[in-house]
C-alpha cells in the first residue's frame, strides 16, 4: 500500500479510478463482506444509543442525553437546524455506548467512533445512499486512517486527541465528498480541512474516563467533517497540502506535554469542575467500600 496521499492520488490519476477502486483492487474478496459487517453494526450502535436513558458507568454522574436532543424538536424548528439536531444526536448516540463499554466500531478507535457512522447514517437517509455507496465511502474513510496512522498517529495516548477525533473527522470528511461525487483531489482537500481544525486537540479525560469531554468531541467532529466536506465541494484548496497536514499532526503530538496524552493530569482534568466532580465520585466510592 502506498505510503501517503501523494504517491495514492498519482496512481488514481494513472489508472483513471476513484480512491475507493484503489482500496478494493488491493484487499481481498472477503472485503466487502467486511465492510458491510462493519456497517451494520455501526448502524446498529446509534439505533441503541437513541433508544437508552440512564446514567453512564464510572462514577461521573454522566446522563445520556442521546434519545432526549432526537426528540426535542421544536415547533418553528428551520431543516437546517434539524439536520444538525439529529446528526448530533447520532453522534451523543454511538459515543454514549462507547461510554456503556457495548459493542461499537473503532473508527479509527473507541473513544472518536461516533464521527464516521454518524455522518454516513444520516447521509444515508437523507439522500437515499445504497449500502454499496455506503461501503465505498466507508473504504475512502478508512483508507485515509490509515494514511494517517502510518505517517503520524489515531492514539490519544500518543499524540493527543488530534490523533482521534482529529483524524475520525478527516475520515468522516473524505467519505461524505466520495458520496456527493468529489474528485480524489477534492476528498484528500476535505480530510485535510478536517484534520487542521483539530490540529494541537489535547487529550484530557476527567477522571480517564471516554466521557468528559470525549463525548462531546466527537459531536463537534461530526459538524467539523460536515464543514470540511462542503468546502471541498464548492471547490476551495488548501495551502497546506494533505500529507503536510498529517505531518505536522505528527509533531505537534510529539510536542505535546505528557498532561495532556490521556493521562487526566492536565487541561479540562485538572479543572475545578472537574475536581468537584471527582470528589463526588470518590465520596460514593467511599460510601459503597464494604468492610
Amino acid at each position: 500500500l502506498e505510503k501517503n496521499f501523494t504517491e495514492i492520488a498519482r496512481i488514481c490519476h494513472a489508472e483513471n479510478i476513484r480512491l475507493s477502486d484503489y482500496v478494493f483492487a488491493k484487499e481481498d474478496e472477503h472485503f466487502r463482506d467486511f465492510l458491510y459487517e462493519i456497517w451494520q453494526v455501526m448502524k446498529e450502535e446509534i439505533r441503541e444509543g437513541l433508544t437508552t436513558t440512564g446514567v453512564l458507568p464510572g462514577g461521573l454522574n454522566v446522563q445520556r442525553v442521546a434519545q432526549l436532543l432526537y426528540n426535542r424538536r421544536h415547533i418553528d424548528e428551520r431543516p437546517e437546524t434539524r439536520e444538525n439536531r439529529i446528526v448530533c444526536a447520532y453522534a451523543f448516540a454511538a459515543s454514549e455506548q462507547n461510554a456503556d463499554c457495548k459493542t461499537i466500531v473503532t473508527a479509527p478507535t473507541c473513544g472518536s467512533c461516533a464521527v464516521v457512522p454518524s455522518v454516513l447514517l444520516y447521509m444515508q437517509e437523507k439522500k437515499g445512499f445504497s449500502d454499496e455507496e455506503i461501503l465505498r465511502a466507508l473504504a475512502t474513510g478508512g483508507l485515509i486512517g490509515n494514511i494517517v496512522k502510518q505517517n503520524a498517529s489515531i492514539s490519544g495516548a500518543e499524540a493527543g486527541c488530534q490523533a482521534e477525533i482529529g483524524t475520525a473527522a478527516a475520515m468522516a470528511a473524505g467519505a461524505l465528498t466520495f458520496l456527493q461525487g468529489g474528485t480524489t483531489r477534492q476528498i484528500m482537500q476535505a480530510a485535510a480541512f478536517a484534520l487542521k481544525n483539530m490540529l494541537g486537540l489535547t487529550c484530557d479525560p476527567v477522571g480517564g474516563l471516554v466521557e468528559v469531554p470525549c463525548i462531546k468531541r466527537n459531536v463537534a467532529g461530526v459538524v467539523n467533517a460536515i464543514s470540511a466536506a462542503q468546502l471541498a465541494m464548492a471547490g476551495i484548496v488548501s495551502a497546506i497540502s494533505p500529507d503536510d497536514t498529517i505531518d505536522s499532526m505528527r509533531r505537534i503530538g510529539n510536542e505535546l506535554p505528557v498532561c495532556l496524552k490521556e493521562t487526566g493530569m492536565g487541561g479540562l482534568a485538572v479543572t475545578e469542575s472537574a475536581k468537584k466532580i471527582m470528589k463526588k465520585m470518590l465520596n460514593v466510592t467511599e460510601m459503597l467500600k464494604i468492610d
